[in-house]
């Protein structure tokens, strides 16, 4: 990592005036200010790299580059060191990134010969590029992508290999309790009614509410619950990080009276219950004030006990696939797909808002799927030849084997069955609910997990039933997200969502909330920017499926398989030359 010496043979190359330039984490994404799933650590070789040099072997460097969502402007990420005299690197320097399931991030990694000691990349020999997505590395076997360098026209240009290793601290969680002593009394006929909450730091020095214990009524010396917090929402897998803690007396109109505050950090709390952990409870009006001021009273840490938890990405590694289905509404409600006016409109140069439902989600799903192949099924439509309804029909037009490659297969199958089959009705849910539940049945032991996607207009028929089904595959490994398009009332819909009310079915209640609603208009970007748009529809419902994942391995006790075994570059013997 990067405190460590440099190995023999690589020199620093940055960007402003030859300064080292750390690969670090870049520019504010306004999509990303979320706490990070999680960091993860890419490691970057090569194997046979063009050879620029005349008389010895290339000096390769790799720069990599992440893209905005909204403009795909390219902008530079970081850096790894060059290495001397080699066509077959292993960089030493990783790239840690933010990774969310739920976020598609483009990447490309550019190799140079480097010639001087320049930082400016165009006076360097271009050895050329490769192009991927973090999921595309996450989710490849035990997280590890090879590909071909691309880029110099008719040349063989090698291959890249690069690994995604999630970092330790992201997924620690600490259960901590705390007491205090003497506070200052707020209440004029009792006591005080104690309270703590906690901040972390930002970068840019403000502060994120992360934690609120309970009340503790009419006591000034309070012991509060023990409470548990990831690291990752306590300080952002910064040991150092500032922490803030403010003490409050509550009062029951929302009024709290401020008692004081202490600044603490990971690092300093995770030594335990000891004289360190004592925090004197400072109300900075009141020191100003008064000379003879001491403090408000101390808090002080009882008990710090660390636990990991296993991660999504621990099942992804391990070999755990994420089944993908889609289900389309043809439904005469749509209206007819020759007209403009209809939700199916095929117009030839922008997709309309079922196509761009299905590329925003299915782009980043198809990372997780090593086959790519997904089923694609649609329902409420008359078939040829003879004319009968459908709640659960293949887009491809055959049953026997509804798979379609990739998205872009997705999408062909669903134009092409516009042009066959007739709109009509009702809107039936159950039937391609049921049909991914089958598959889901079959395969409990956490190897699969099945995500249906539903993209409807509207007004459910057949809710009983519907709810039924979701009730059932509550206990099966599966999600499924509904996405609403077009101007109908989606009320149903967010009965079936669950957030609110657990969804139930003739008295029995859904085992874990396994649906995710959103209505396609509240993502039109007035602007026209499609691209945006789509990103942030992709990010909220899929936002969920982690949890809901992870909500399902726990409750059946499933670990994740063992990853398999990392990857050792071959040693290649240097031969000296002559």
């Amino acid at each position: 990592m990067f405190g460590l010496g440099k190995p023999a043979g690589q020199q620093e190359l940055g960007r402003s005036g030859g300064l080292p330039k750390m690969a670090s984490v870049g520019d504010f994404n306004v999509l990303s200010s979320s706490i990070p799933a999680t960091k993860v650590e890419l490691s970057v070789s090569c194997r046979n790299l063009l050879d620029r040099d005349t008389f010895s072997k290339s000096d390769p460097i790799c720069v990599l580059y992440t893209q905005a969502i909204g403009n795909k402007e390219w902008r530079e990420f970081g850096r790894t060191e060059v290495i001397d005299n080699t066509l077959n690197p292993d960089f030493v320097r990783k790239f840690i990134m933010d990774y969310f399931f739920e976020e598609r991030e483009n990447l490309r990694f550019d190799f140079y010969d480097v010639d001087s000691k320049s930082p400016n990349l165009s006076k360097h020999d271009f050895l050329g590029q490769m192009f991927c997505t973090l999921g595309e590395i996450v989710g490849s076997q035990g997280s590890r992508l090879e590909k071909s360098i691309v880029g110099i026209p008719g040349k063989k240009c090698g291959t890249v290999i690069v690994t995604a290793e999630e970092l330790g601290c992201c997924r620690d969680s600490v259960l901590m309790q705390f007491c205090a002593n003497k506070l200052d009394k707020k209440d004029f006929f009792g006591k005080s009614d104690p309270f703590l909450v906690f901040h972390r730091s930002n970068e840019d020095g403000s502060f994120t509410i992360c934690h609120k214990t309970e009340v503790v009524k009419n006591t000034l010396n309070p012991v509060w619950q023990a409470f548990k917090i990831s690291v990752r929402a306590l300080c952002n897998g910064d040991y150092d990080r500032t922490i803030k803690v403010e003490v409050y007396d509550w009062d029951r109109d929302g009024s709290h009276d401020f008692i004081g505050e202490f600044t603490t950090s990971y690092r300093e709390l995770s030594r335990g219950q000891s004289q360190f952990n004592v925090y004197e409870v400072i109300n900075p009006k009141k020191k100003g004030k008064k000379k003879k001021y001491v403090n408000s009273g101390t808090v002080t840490l009882l008990s710090f006990l660390i636990e990991t938890e296993v991660s999504f990405l621990d099942y992804i590694k391990g070999g755990t696939q994420i089944n993908f289905t889609v289900a389309i509404d043809f439904t005469a409600s749509n209206g007819n797909p020759l007209q403009p006016t209809s939700l199916h409109y095929m117009n030839p140069y922008q997709l309309n808002a079922y196509g761009m439902a299905l590329r925003a989600v299915g782009e980043i799903i198809q990372d997780y799927d090593s086959d790519k192949m997904f089923p694609a099924l649609g329902f409420g439509a008359r078939l040829p030849p003879d004319g009968r309804v459908s709640h659960e029909f293949a887009l491809n037009g055959n049953p026997q084997n509804p798979y379609c490659h990739g998205i872009d297969g997705v999408m062909e199958a669903y134009y092409r069955s516009l042009k066959s089959v007739q709109l009509y009705g009702p809107t039936n849910f159950a039937p391609v609910i049921n049909h991914v539940a089958r598959y889901a049945a079959s395969v409990k032991d956490g190897s699969q997990y099945f995500v249906l996607l539903i993209i409807t207009d509207g007004v459910i028929s057949d809710m009983a039933q519907t709810k039924e089904s979701i009730v059932n595959a509550s206990r099966l490994p599966m999600s499924i997200i509904i996405v609403g398009v077009g101007p109908a009332e989606f009320d149903a819909m967010e009965e079936l969502d669950g957030d609110v009310v657990r969804i139930s079915s003739r008295g029995r209640f859904a085992e874990r909330d396994i649906v995710q609603f959103v209505p396609f208009r509240d993502y039109i970007d007035r602007s026209g920017n499609h691209v945006l748009s789509m990103a942030r529809l992709a990010k909220d419902v899929l936002a969920e499926i982690p949890e809901q994942f992870l909500s399902y391995m726990r409750v059946r006790g499933i670990k994740p398989s063992p990853a398999p075994p990392p990857y050792t570059p071959p040693v290649h013997v240097l031969q000296t030359q002559i």
